[in-house]
């Protein structure tokens, strides 16, 4: 049976509205077409949004061998690191909006800045990093349309399209999350493939990118009208001061998000640059068109087993266990010479990061100390890629960016070993 308008539930002695953790398991349909539409629109947007955010890596190649050469790697990279901080420091503002109930306003207004963008950036000429015809101090047509853009239309619409799932699922609801949330891992292996052999192909780069943009048009068309809020506006209100407040006091969290803050900044490192890597160490151009549809598809994988994993290991511990695996293949990359090196390392890389993607917004809800401060805590930095772009330097000097990143990950998986002690230690107590 599926719940569209349905009455606002209050408190015994108040007539505010509770919010969905506080309602009855009953209260939440848990399946009906209802739900599953809002769910499928979920996974839409996250294919049309972060997984195309974590395709970047074949513009970093492309535009680094081919369409903006006169710019250095650590350059380019900030296009696609300013688009991924933009994609989490908006949630900033989408939690805020989506607990107002501005959902439907949010995706379908960020749907449209996310296609306008992309038209936009189909309009960029070769090495037009910066568009002096304007004014020298205004960034360019790529970086404004693909960099800010693409990077803040995504970030509005993925806090809104995984947290609308919520208000359907109860006893599914990691399960369902995941599903939504693995749509990413599926984009990260479409678009590659479409846009390499689109960019790199007859058609070339304007109508590529048009093509693309023809594509995550329709999808996103498609999710606006399948996402809908079936819950009230939530009265209560929260600030990020608030919310610091809370979590400051709170050591479990604090390793956490620390760990993720840190680990991200390694964590991209592969996603912009194995493609690039592989080109340049003399591998055939087909492989390494492909080599991030290996690493993308492992991913895609990951995401959709780790729910499996935490069935049996919970998400700290899963989440732990694959940044340490994460953070060795890392430094293994200082190793990636052969076609065998590229399919072994994006393989096992990809597994671990798809399950890094599959868990990091699901171990602050368990670390959260309140549900409604997850918006805030959903954002992470990333200026990782630059740096790493700065390492390489313009000879593509390739093992500073895997040692940097090797450490930085190291660095970050024992943030979560001290998280993962902590929860024991609290687990302990309790029992």
């Amino acid at each position: 049976m599926d719940h569209i308008d349905l009455p606002v539930i209050t408190t015994g002695d108040s007539d505010k509205p509770i919010s969905s953790e506080e309602c009855p398991s009953d209260y939440f349909p848990d399946g009906g077409f209802r739900a599953w539409a809002t769910a499928f629109g979920g996974f839409l947007v996250q294919f049309c949004t972060y997984g195309y955010t974590i395709s970047f890596g074949v513009y970093q190649d492309f535009y680094g061998r081919i369409y903006i050469t006169n710019q250095s790697p650590s350059t380019i990279a900030w296009i696609g690191s300013v688009n991924a901080f933009l994609f989490e420091i908006c949630g900033l503002i989408s939690g805020q909006l989506y607990d107002r109930g501005y959902v439907r306003q949010l995706v379908i207004g960020a749907s449209l800045l996310q296609v306008i963008s992309l038209f936009m950036l189909s309009l960029a000429k070769p090495d037009q990093y910066y568009q002096e015809s304007i004014c020298r101090s205004f960034y360019g047509l790529v970086f404004l349309s693909q960099g800010i853009g693409s990077g803040c239309a995504a970030g509005l619409l993925y806090i809104p399209s995984m947290a609308v799932v919520s208000q359907y699922f109860r006893k599914r609801r990691e399960l369902v999350m995941t599903f939504v949330a693995s749509g990413a891992c599926l984009g990260a292996v479409v678009h590659p493939i479409m846009l390499n052999n689109t960019l790199n192909g007859p058609i070339g780069f304007a109508n590529g990118v048009r093509a693309s943009a023809a594509l995550i048009s329709g999808l996103l068309l498609i999710a606006c009208f399948l996402i809908k809020p079936r819950f009230p506006p939530s009265k209560a209100s929260t600030t990020f001061l608030v919310t610091a407040k809370k979590c400051a006091h709170d050591s479990a969290y604090i390793w956490g998000t620390a760990g993720l803050t840190i680990f991200a900044v390694g964590f991209y490192y592969p996603l912009f640059y194995l493609q690039l890597d592989s080109a340049m160490q003399g591998l055939s151009k087909t492989f390494s068109f492909y080599s991030l549809v290996i690493m993308n598809t492992s991913s895609f994988v990951g995401q959709l087993t780790s729910g499996l994993l935490v069935e049996y290991f919970g998400v700290p511990g899963v989440l732990t266990v694959s940044t340490f695996a994460g953070t060795v293949l890392l430094f293994s990359l200082i190793g990636l010479r052969t076609l065998a090196s590229v399919v072994v390392i994006g393989i096992l890389y990809g597994y671990s990061a798809g399950i890094f993607q599959a868990l990091w917004a699901p171990v602050l809800a368990v670390l959260s100390p309140d549900p409604s401060d997850l918006g805030y805590a959903l954002n992470v930095y990333n200026s990782g890629p630059p740096i790493s772009g700065a390492l390489l330097t313009g000879d593509y000097i390739w093992w500073r960016g895997a040692v940097f990143n090797g450490i930085v990950g190291a660095i970050g998986c024992s943030c979560f070993i001290a998280m993962q002690i902590i929860l024991r230690r609290r687990d302990h107590v309790s029992q």
